[in-house]
């Protein structure tokens, strides 16, 4: 349905990928993966022609369908998330003035009207308003909601409202850039179960390991102006990319050997009259040789030895009787529970359920209207929120705020340490006060790991982060000997980090004293999600 023959792609004077190939089949599911900045992106947009290549070229099926999300700007009017979802807060509108130009013009057999109207017949289908209803109902929404403005609901709602429309229509082709931000654990299963039935093909960027490894049959990997296809899921590129390395790795030693004992008989012969000829041979042997180059190091997670925090007593954090509400919303009631040294602790539930309030509650960051809470002996406490700003010094580079953090920390360390989060040669040298909001976040999340309190609370680590920057996190908090308490979206990084879970739902806080999946196993939260996607 898609084919990239020899495509290049160039900004300015830096190059993104040269004489690329790409092939993506009729129902294939495919993830596109390499480090920020590589081109990802780019590739998108040359697929949904706002773009161009260079050189080579790109060809798709003349009725091929796609589909693709963009970040959508905050909803203007009245529309419900229920219009939003079926189309009718102006795509259908945009739809019908794409078919009437192209009619005006003559030219109704062309693939653009084609796909115009294949989405506005999906859009229009009798059937349409049950299926939106069905996926919103998966996307976490509540029957009470979709007829609701979708301008009361945050920007992250609004896109799972916008994803609906888009599994609504349906297209042969679905484009997802980053398409689990948004979502809840118990959303992002959903999705992950939809996805696997979905009619289409699917090609993803993403940053989570375990939905890829969930759901992909083929990575292409850009990196170093190349892209590269691998069969498998994310594990198996990984591996297969290793393999890859040491193949090319060993060939190239041996053709240093080689080459060192070519040139070892050349030195030594040269002068000597009966083996003159010889030499002479060797050496235009090397001459000719075609030299393969040495491989560059694979890109791996970066570790780094921190300070280890004070030890604190066994009970870190108790609430007592803890009464919580947002106006008539009443969040908690009367909550009880004690955090224990050295757990590793995830909060799962529901968007809106509590997971953020009762973080900040630990944290003593926002009141409670009535109950205890108390810190244990020698506790330390950190709070991290991915929104966390105004502890960073605007007059600071980024080099300086780390440093001040960690003072005893070499300059070397510390931006290689930077380096490993997305902060790259002179980004160190910029001042903290024109920062985006992630490289904010990243900062603060830099200076918690070189000096961490022995209670973290950590709000949505791994957003902002890529794949192998997530793996250092991992590294690092494997190592942390003090008490983590965190909210993720992130399976993997759950799975890796997590020794017991707390569910929250309705006010209620439910225990479970194992790892994720002991989890998964005791609620049968997977079952149920995949049923949910078949019962609809």
């Amino acid at each position: 349905m898609l084919t990239l023959r020899k495509v290049t792609k160039s900004f300015s004077t830096r190059t993104l990928f040269k004489d690329a190939d790409m092939t993506i089949n009729y129902g294939e599911r495919v993830a596109l993966v390499g480090p920020n900045g590589a081109g990802k992106s780019t590739l998108f947009s040359l697929i949904l022609k706002t773009d161009t290549p260079d050189s080579g070229e790109l060809q798709r099926d003349e009725w091929t369908t796609v589909g693709f999300l963009p970040q959508e700007s905050e909803p203007s009017g009245d529309e419900t998330i229920l219009d939003v979802a079926t189309g009718k807060a102006g795509e259908i509108e945009k739809l019908e003035n794409i078919l009437k130009d192209i009619e005006a013009n003559g030219d109704v057999n062309c693939p653009e009207y084609s796909e115009a109207q294949t989405q506005h017949d999906a859009l229009n289908n009798p059937q349409a308003e049950a299926k939106a209803k069905k996926i919103l109902r998966g996307f976490g929404f509540k029957e009470e909601d979709f007829n609701k403005h979708a301008k009361e609901y945050s920007g992250g709602w609004i896109m799972r409202a916008h994803l609906a429309r888009l599994l609504v229509i349906e297209p042969d082709l679905l484009l997802l850039d980053e398409p689990t931000n948004h979502l809840d654990l118990m959303s992002l299963m959903w999705f992950r179960n939809y996805l696997k039935h979905y009619p289409g093909a699917i090609l993803l960027i993403s940053h989570d390991r375990d939905f890829m490894d969930e759901l992909i049959e083929t990575v292409y990997e850009i990196d170093e102006m190349k892209l590269t296809m691998y069969k498998g899921n994310y594990s198996d590129h990984l591996r297969q990319r290793e393999e890859n390395y040491e193949r090319a790795m060993a060939s190239y030693r041996n053709q240093q050997k080689e080459i060192e004992h070519i040139q070892e008989f050349i030195d030594k012969f040269r002068s000597v009259q009966s083996k003159a000829a010889q030499a002479q041979s060797r050496e235009k042997q090397l001459e000719k040789m075609e030299k393969i180059e040495k491989p560059r190091p694979l890109r791996k997670a970066f570790r780094f030895n921190f300070p280890q925090p004070q030890r604190s007593g066994q009970r870190v954090i108790g609430l007592t009787g803890i009464h919580q509400a947002y106006g008539e919303k009443q969040i908690y009631k009367g909550l009880d529970l004690d955090v224990e040294r050295g757990e590793r602790t995830v909060l799962v539930g529901p968007n809106g359920a509590g997971k953020s309030t009762l973080l900040k509650i630990m944290a003593a960051v926002i009141p409670f209207q009535k109950g205890e809470r108390r810190l244990g002996t020698h506790a330390k406490l950190g709070y991290f929120s991915q929104h966390r700003s105004e502890t960073l010094e605007p007059e600071r580079s980024i080099l300086e705020e780390v440093k001040n953090a960690a003072p005893l920390l070499r300059e070397d360390d510390v931006r290689a340490i930077l380096g490993s989060f997305l902060f790259k040669k002179e980004d160190v040298f910029k001042k903290c006060k024109v920062l985006s909001g992630g490289e904010k976040s990243r900062v603060n999340l830099v200076k918690f790991l070189v000096d961490p309190p022995n209670i973290l609370l950590m709000d949505e680590p791994t957003t902002h982060l890529d794949i192998w920057s997530i793996e250092g996190l991992i590294l690092a908090l494997q190592r942390f000997e003090g008490t983590l308490v965190f909210i993720s979206h992130d399976v993997h990084f759950i799975r890796q980090i997590a020794t017991k879970v707390l569910h929250i739902n309705n006010g209620v806080v439910t225990p479970y004293s194992g790892d994720y999946n002991y989890y998964l196993e005791k609620t049968g939260a997977e079952e149920n999600a995949r049923a949910a996607v078949i019962a609809g």
